[in-house]
Order: C-alpha cells, then structure tokens, then sequence
C-alpha cells in the first residue's frame, strides 16, 4: 500500500469526489492509474485498497490531500504526474500498512482560507474565532444531519489585506469551514454579533434569513492532514513538477489581476500614479 501527497487547484474541477459527466480530481487520478496499468477502469470500480483523505467541494483546492491504494513499487509522484493534468500533481509518498485507511487513519485535517478584508476588525473576527473554537455542536452550520458535534481549533493572522483563517479538527462534515469563515466575516465586518455567534451553536434550530451561508470556495486551502506514524518522503522530481506548475499559475494569477485592476480604476475614473496619491479624472495618467 502507498499513500499520496496530492495538490491541485480546484477551480477547474466540480469537487474531489467522482460525478458523472463533469471534471473531478478523483476522475483525473483514476484516469492517470489507468493510463499506468494499476487499475482498469473498465474492469473494477476503483484501485485496490483506495481511499481519499476528504472530499473537498467545487472550486476548493488542496496542498496535503492524500490518495492511497495498492500499486507496484514503480509508481510513484513522478510517475503519476506523467499522466496527471498539469493543475494536479503528486509530490510526496509514503509507505503504508496493508489495511490503512485514508479517511478514516487521519486524526487532524487543517483548512486555511485567505479571507479579503483591508477594512475588517482584527479584534472582532478573534472575538468570533475563540468563541466558535472548541467542542460544539455545529448543526446550524452545516447541511449534515450526523456527526455535527466537532472539536475545532481556529486562529487568525492578518497578513495585509488578507486576514488567514486556520480552522483544523479531526474531521468536518460538509460546508463547515467555509460557514465558519462566513461568520468570523460577518461579525469583523459589523454585520453580525458574537451574541448571534453563540445562538448559532445552541440547541434552536436557525435557518432561512436567519442562517449561514457557505463562503465561496476558491479562497480554501486543504493545507494537512495527520497521519500517525506515517512517513512522507517527498519526491525530488514531484516537487519540481508541482513547483513549477503553480509557480506559473500564481504569475497568471497576477496577470490577471494587473489587467482587471486597470479596468476597475480606467471605469472608476481613479488614477493612482504610483505615490499614493490619487485623482478622480478622466482614467487618464496625471502630468506633473
């Protein structure tokens, strides 16, 4: 058995999971084994001894997520990247026992969500982080019917803009995280209290206009996952490979915000000449 360090940016893809007639990470790994000869995807329903860490939704993307099944000793990150779209890639392995199992072994599941807020309260989403942190009942912010009681550890950093929330626990049910971040923004953006925070983790029953919705998904970030006694060797030309690929999406990733931010000050007829100072003008660079 042989467990797998996989990243992937999520946003092309409907989920981790497997669905019919749609793009998912699972398929693309699948896809790859296939290509390898591990498994035939026409004969059997998936590999040998497989199991996925968690099933990230739509557009949520992954550091740490961790694939393991029976394969030949050949197979490895670099092997798999070789039949791996580009926005996927393996980067780390270990050797596992025979019944090792990639939900249910993992004792810690970290998730980080780089939450924009320039003008949001550091002290208000801490106030909200420590009152959501610890055992509750979480079933006002979760579809879940089962298994909504959770242990949860939340901190927050403010890195410029941003504000990076690290929510980890030994498991979530679905859409936690992301209700948790939708919270913390409400009460650090003055739309909600802690008052409300702490009617959200009661008994009541609250929906409707009354409830939570999720945060969208592209900000998240399945950063770890624990596995007691396993040991991740990473592999030299994996992480190369993945390097690389994300390195690039990050520069697009700039690009892109170069070129939108052109149009939100051309439009907005704001011009920042590069000291600071603005002027409501034409859009048109000012002469000194």
């Amino acid at each position: 058995m042989r467990a797998f360090r996989v990243a992937y940016d999520g946003r092309p893809f409907h989920g981790f999971q497997r669905q019919p007639s749609v793009p998912t990470v699972e398929d693309a790994v699948f896809d790859a084994l296939d290509a390898l000869d591990v498994f035939d995807r026409g004969a059997r329903d998936r590999p040998r001894g497989y199991a996925a860490a968690g099933r990230t939704d739509a557009g949520v993307s992954a550091l740490a997520q961790t694939v393991a099944f029976e394969c030949p000793e050949w197979c490895s990150p670099r092997a798999l990247n070789g039949e791996l779209p580009g926005h996927v890639r393996a980067w780390a392995a270990a050797d596992a026992p025979g019944d090792f199992h990639a939900t249910h072994d993992a004792v810690r599941r970290e998730y980080v969500y780089d939450l924009y807020g320039p003008a949001l309260d550091d002290e208000r989403a801490a106030e909200a982080a420590a009152t959501l942190g610890g055992e509750h009942d979480f079933h006002n912010l979760t579809p879940d019917d089962r298994g909504t009681v959770r242990d949860v550890s939340i901190s927050i950093d403010r890195d410029g803009d941003f504000l990076s929330l690290r929510v980890a626990a030994g498991g979530f049910p679905r859409s936690l995280v992301r209700r948790l971040v939708s919270v913390i923004r409400g009460v650090a953006g003055g739309d909600r209290t802690v008052e409300n925070v702490r009617r959200l983790l009661g008994p009541e029953p609250l929906d409707g206009p009354d409830g939570v919705p999720a945060a969208p998904p592209g900000p998240l970030l399945l950063a770890d996952v624990d596995y007691p006694g396993l040991d991740f060797e990473r592999d030299p030309r994996g992480v190369e490979s993945a390097v690389e690929v994300f390195d690039a999406r990050r520069r697009d990733a700039l690009v892109r915000s170069r070129v939108t931010g052109r149009i939100v000050v051309a439009v907005g007829g704001v011009v920042d000449d590069g000291t600071g100072r603005r002027d409501e003008s034409d859009g048109r660079p000012r002469r000194q």
